[in-house]
This record gives structure tokens, sequence and C-alpha cells, in this order.
């Protein structure tokens, strides 16, 4: 139910006098007689209909049928606006939450009173400020200097080289920019930052190849070829860097956002669990607004500050930075007027949508009607970005493989010599849609490990359908080192090629593993398995499997090339520390 906040609290308090029927307001004498007296009422209260024919004279009120039912219409229709007049009032009266204190009008030009405590600003804005600053510099300077110093080397130390170097540089950020690069709610979060910079370099690729024909000017190659991939990486590698240094800084407490959670018990909850196990994101949850006092109120671990009449004054009180929304106790109008109270203070207001896991390119806001409708896509909705995809996979797979072929040259040696049996070991896997394919591995267990399975299934360590064990003792000793950097899937790149698989999707499961998927989690068949993904940068082996299916569902609800790039570049890391492998 939504929360109409028209006036305060003390006026509507003002207004219950009494009425007929009801004893008169305490400190107050009736006048003698009232009780006895029937309530007659007042002419003035009468609809206009009816006090202008109580006036006309007895001949005008015996007129025509045809003229009293006309005059009986406007009587009623004067009665029903007066009906639906009071519906709204007493549902307006309905709608009035319980406050903790008086409260002004959320549309009032000061919608809130002076603050109460002297809570002290969290300086998220300042130290945010900062990194956008940092960001911004240090992507000034590495796209400008390293195309600079590439044309010095290649084509000699001149005006013009360095005019080149400048001007693509400065033309590379400036379409960074374009793609919110640089934008408080992008950077320091998320795969969009990174989206940003792909496709900032693109631009500047296209600009400078239209520059070239339209002008006909000679673009030197060595700028498209070699300082624009070179910058782009450079880029993202600083990001990826000051990225991980912010994170660990909130992991310490630095750099968060004060934040008030809004709403019912069960919604608050779920968001109150969710951000404040991952502080990555830079949310400090320092309390929660309820709908009522009424019942016991949520165990979260955080204090309730009011009810949802309260948010305004609470946010103004405890400098709070920003105001979560979740659930449907504010929506529609109250939202609005929240919205407008909140912009007369330095708190930001988020809504938190019932749609959960669902981000990015699937997700589209169209304004219709005066209303704000979310369209969400299918997952793979849009045939071009299908293609695009699989082309990537092909191209990097057969790049990897040219590039790695000492790497499994030598594993396949290493295999070969330290036990008895094949180099590679096929097993059968489910792909996209339940189409069952022949994976390939190299061989890190003894060769009738899946014979001896089944004595071994009493040791399980793993929950669901998964098979795990910390010391299997059918894995071989070249192979716990396989395992452990994940050197045994590189010829899945080889199934890859083939379009079995992709670079990065779900886990590909086992076939009795899909006999045993809820309807939820049958949807990682939608997209092809992958060779790493979100489950591989998250913790691998030592993921329960609730975690796994929820991060794999993730993947497929939002899967991008930008986030494949993004969960390739985790991958080279966690696959050389080799955390979580078995």
């Amino acid at each position: 139910m939504s929360l109409l906040d028209d006036h305060d609290v003390s006026r509507s308090v003002q207004r219950d006098v009494a009425t007929p029927g009801t004893a008169a307001p305490s400190g107050t004498e009736a006048p003698s007689g009232a009780a006895e007296r029937p309530t007659e009422q007042p002419a003035t209260d009468r609809p206009a209909a009816e006090r202008a024919a109580a006036d006309r004279p007895a001949a005008d009120r015996t007129a025509a049928p045809a003229d009293r039912a006309a005059l009986a219409d406007g009587a009623a229709t004067e009665r029903t606006a007066a009906e639906r007049t009071a519906a709204e009032h007493a549902a307006a009266a309905e709608r009035r939450r319980d406050a903790r204190g008086p409260r002004l009008s959320w549309a009032s030009d000061r919608p809130f009173h002076e603050p109460l405590g002297h809570a002290a600003p969290s300086g998220w804005r300042g130290s945010h400020a900062a990194y956008q600053v940092e960001t911004l510099a240090r992507d000034v300077v590495l796209a400008t200097c390293v195309p600079t110093l590439l044309l010095f080397v290649m084509h000699g130390v001149t005006l013009l080289q360095l005019s080149w170097g400048l001007m693509i540089g400065l033309l590379y950020i400036a379409f960074v920019a374009v793609e919110r690069g640089y934008d408080r709610q992008v950077i320091g979060d998320g795969h969009q930052e990174f989206e940003a910079v792909i496709r900032g370099g693109v631009l500047t690729a296209a600009a400078l190849a239209v520059f070239a024909v339209g002008a006909d000017v000679d673009v030197p190659r060595t700028i498209v070829f070699l300082a624009l991939p070179l910058v782009a990486v450079l880029l993202l590698g600083a990001r990826h860097l000051a990225r991980r240094s912010l994170h660990k800084r909130r992991a310490q407490g630095e750099s968060m956002r004060r934040t008030l959670v809004v709403g019912d018990a069960s919604s608050i909850t779920h968001v109150v669990d969710d951000l404040c196990g991952l502080p990555q994101y830079g949310y400090n949850i320092a309390g929660v607004c309820v709908p009522s006092f009424d019942g016991p109120l949520p165990a979260l671990g955080v204090p309730v500050l009011g009810t949802v009449s309260d948010v305004v004054q609470v946010a103004v009180d405890g400098e709070f930075d920003v105001v979560i929304v979740t659930g449907s106790e504010l929506s529609g109008q109250a939202l609005r007027r929240l919205s407008w109270a909140l912009q007369r203070t330095d708190t930001e207001l988020v809504v938190a949508p019932g749609i959960v896991e669902v981000f990015g390119p699937r997700v589209t806001l169209e304004p219709t009607a005066g209303l704000s409708l979310i369209h969400v896509n299918a997952a793979e909705s849009r045939r071009s970005r299908i293609l695009a995809k699989r082309a990537f996979d092909t191209a990097f797979a057969l790049g990897a493989l040219l590039v790695l072929s000492p790497v499994l040259a030598a594993t396949a040696l290493a295999v070969k010599l330290t036990s008895p049996g094949p180099v590679l070991f096929k097993q059968t896997r489910v792909g996209k849609e339940g189409r069952e394919f022949s994976m390939l591995k190299f061989r890190s267990m003894v060769v009738d490990a899946e014979e001896r399975l089944a004595a071994l299934r009493a040791a399980n360590e793993a929950d669901g359908p998964l098979f795990k064990m910390d010391r299997d003792p059918r894995i071989t000793r070249i192979g716990h080192f396989l395992r452990k950097h994940s050197l045994d899937e590189l010829p899945q790149l080889i199934n890859v090629v083939k379009g079995e698989m992709a670079l990065v999707g779900p886990r590909p499961p086992l076939p009795y593993e899909v006999a045993q998927y809820r309807e939820s989690a049958r949807r990682r068949l939608l997209v092809k398995p992958g060779l790493t993904g979100l489950w591989q940068i998250s913790g691998r082996a030592d993921l329960a499997w609730e975690e796994a299916v929820k991060l794999d569902l993730r993947y497929v609800e939002n899967w991008s090339i930008a986030f494949d790039l993004m969960i390739l570049w985790r991958t080279v890391h966690v696959v050389v520390s080799g955390h979580g492998g078995r």
C-alpha cells in the first residue's frame, strides 16, 4: 500500500473534530440540548441542486416530469462527486502510516525539520570524487603518452607525430566519457566500466577511418593496429588494479556509502543480507525503516530508525548518502514525492525492483503514458549478439591453441611419462539445450577412475549432485598440479573451436547431474557451457552447489562479450594462483 504524505500530522489531528454521532473533543462542551435534538443538516451542506429545488416557488416545483428527472440527475451527480471526495479522504487517511514524530509534507519546500542528531558525514562523496579524478588523470596520461612514444619510435620525434599522439589520446578519452566510463554510478563496480573502455577504442578507430576517408589524410597504421589495442589493454589493466585497491579499502570500512533501506521486512532482509555480504560494492547498511512498529521487527543486526513515514527526516538526521527503497511499500505517487523530498537533501534515491540477477543490455527503461516501463528481453534475444560471441570464441580459441601449443605439448608429455594410459580423457557432458557432446581433458586420474567412483560416493564432501574430495585417491601425481592450475582443461579449446562449448559460460555438467536439476537449474542449459565462468573466478571447487548455480544463472541472464573479457582477465589470476583448485 502506497503512502500519500500530503499534510503535517499536527494539522491532520486538528481536523479530528466531533462529527454527528460522535462525542465532542476533550476540553469542549456540547451546546445545551444538543443531545436531545436530532442533528439537522445545514442548508449550506446540502447539494446545490437540492437547495435550488427547495427555494423555487411551488408552481415551479410542479414542473413537467422531464424537468424533474433532469433535476434528480443533477442532484445524483453532485451526491456521487461528494461521495467520491469523501472516499478519497478516507483512503488518504488509511494510507497515512504511523510515524515516530511529526513530519512535514514530502512535496513541501522544506520536507524535514532541522537535524536532531550530530552524525558526522561518511566522507564517501569526497573519496569517490578523488577516485574519479585519479582514474581520469591516469587514463589521459596513458592514452596520450603510449601512442606518442610509439610514433616517436616508429617514425621519429617530430611535431607531427606529437600532434597525432595527443589527438588520438584525447579522442579516446572523449569517447570513453561518452560511453559513461567516468560516471559515478559506473566507475569502481560492475563490468560496464570495462565495456566503456572497449567501446571507446572501437569508436576511436571508427572515427579515424571516417576522418581518413573524408579528409583524404593518411592515418599512421601504427596508431590503428598497435597503439589503440595497447592503450585499451593498459587502461583495462590499470582500472582493474585500481578497483582491487578500492575493494580492499571497502573491505576495511573505507569509501562506503552510509545507506538506509526502506520497505517491508521480507524485502529489507533480502537487500541487507546481499549488500552486507559483499562490502566491495560500497554500501554500509546503517539503518532501516519499516512500515510500522506494530508487531515483531526484523532481526537484521542493523537498527530500525523509524517507519516509512520517517524516511526523509531519518536520512537528514543520520547524514545518509543513499536511501534504497525495496518491496511495495512505496510506489507511484508516494515514491515520486519521496524523490522530490530527497532532492532537497544530499541523499540519493535508489530503487531495488523485484527483478533479481538481471541487468545490462537485457534491461531497458521506456517512459510510456507517464509510466516507467522496464523491458526485460530474453537471454538470447538477438541473433547478432550470438553470432558475435561465436566469432569471438572461435578466434580467441584458435589464437590460444597457437600461442599455448608449447604448453600443450609439455603437458601431454608429462601425462604420458607419469602414468599409464591415454593422454586425453573423453567424457560425455551436456551442452546447450541438453545436447550431449564429448568433452576433452588432459587425463589427471587413473584409467579406471569412473569404475572406482561408486566405492567413493560415501566420502563425497560436496552438496547437490556434484562429487568432490580433497584427497581423491584416483588423481595421479601430475594430476594434482594440472587440476590446481586448470591445465587439464586446455584441450577444451578444441571443443570451443568445434562450437560445442564457449570460452565463458556455465560449468559443463554430467548427464546424471542434469537428471537431478530443479527447474531453475535447468536454465544453465540455455547457453553453451564454458571453459571458464563466474564459478571459476569465484571459488571453483570451494563453492557450494547453490552458490555455483546462482553464479551460472547470473551469467546466463546477463552475458555479453565485455562480461566475457572481464571473466577471462580474472581467470588468468585464478589459474596462476591455483586458488580453489583440487
